[in-house]
């Protein structure tokens, strides 16, 4: 990474078919995404915005509109060395206007959270593999599929109830780790690194303070590259902890951003990959 190499922090809101990109005011992001059945969470704040651009949001994301469509956010950022990555896409589900003198719009977001209303009920009376029960519950969430783990054959499986509680039924049933990032339902087995994903971490790229040891592996924080992912690999190289050097995998990743302010890096939390 250069010396001087500018961040890039960008917000795009999209309410039905209308994209807004949010780019040049003040941006403060943080978040959290599960490797589970947990909800991936972010918190925005927008600040000195437009009059009519601040109305607008603030009327068209208030749970009394009249439309009732998915309002989604997609966080981007990255550097102008290489261009950004998508950190978090979710749902918006409440926004709240900040006090003077600086006026910010602060925007709670939940992936997934529009498929909590809808209901449905499946039933195979004989066998059914993994890799299909997998791809139906993909089409249900209106996500796309990766799937990596080992395939199975799965009798009498039944669920009834909401789509996103299928994730944690799914992952019991076929004794794997399901769960989703941003629009990716990915189903793999446990304490296995997505494909191609390792990340290297150490003072020389990136890393921030010192890694902490953990009951089942390690946290560590270190700036935002375009290379980490959730249920991703993760390899830690410590000069001043040898104990959390090693192999991982990432089941929680925070992440914290500002486009102005100090603010600009991940906090992974991780299973040791022995």
């Amino acid at each position: 990474m250069q010396q001087f190499d500018p961040r890039i922090v960008r917000v795009t809101l999209q309410i039905e078919n209308t994209l807004k990109t949010y780019e040049d005011v003040l941006i403060n992001i943080s978040g959290t995404k599960y490797a589970n059945a947990l909800q991936n969470d972010c918190q925005i704040q927008l600040f000195n915005l437009d009059t009519q651009t601040q109305n607008y949001i603030l009327t068209q994301t208030s749970p009394f509109t009249m439309n009732q469509v998915p309002k989604s956010i997609i966080v981007e950022a990255g550097r102008q060395s290489y261009g950004t990555t998508k950190i978090y896409e979710g749902n918006i589900v409440s926004s709240l206007l900040s006090q003077p003198p600086d006026i910010g719009v602060t925007l709670r977001c939940l992936t997934g959270n529009f498929q909590k209303g809808n209901i449905l009920s499946r039933g195979q009376p004989s066998q059914i593999s993994l890799f299909q029960i997998s791809k139906q519950l993909a089409q249900d969430l209106k996500t796309s599929l990766t799937f990596q783990a080992s395939d199975k054959l799965l009798s009498n499986y039944i669920y009834s109830g909401p789509v996103l509680n299928q994730i944690n039924t799914v992952a019991t049933a076929g004794g794997v780790n399901v769960f989703i990032d941003d629009s990716v339902l990915v189903v793999k087995n446990n304490n296995v690194p997505i494909n191609n994903t390792l990340t290297i971490i150490s003072q020389e790229t990136g890393m921030i303070g010192i890694p902490e040891v953990t009951e089942i592996g390690v946290k560590v924080k270190f700036f935002i590259n375009r290379d980490t992912v959730l249920g991703g690999g993760l390899r830690v190289i410590s000069t001043k902890n040898p104990a959390a050097t090693g192999n991982y995998v990432i089941y929680k990743l925070g992440f914290e951003i500002s486009n102005r302010e100090t603010p600009f890096y991940y906090i992974a939390e991780a299973a040791r990959n022995i």
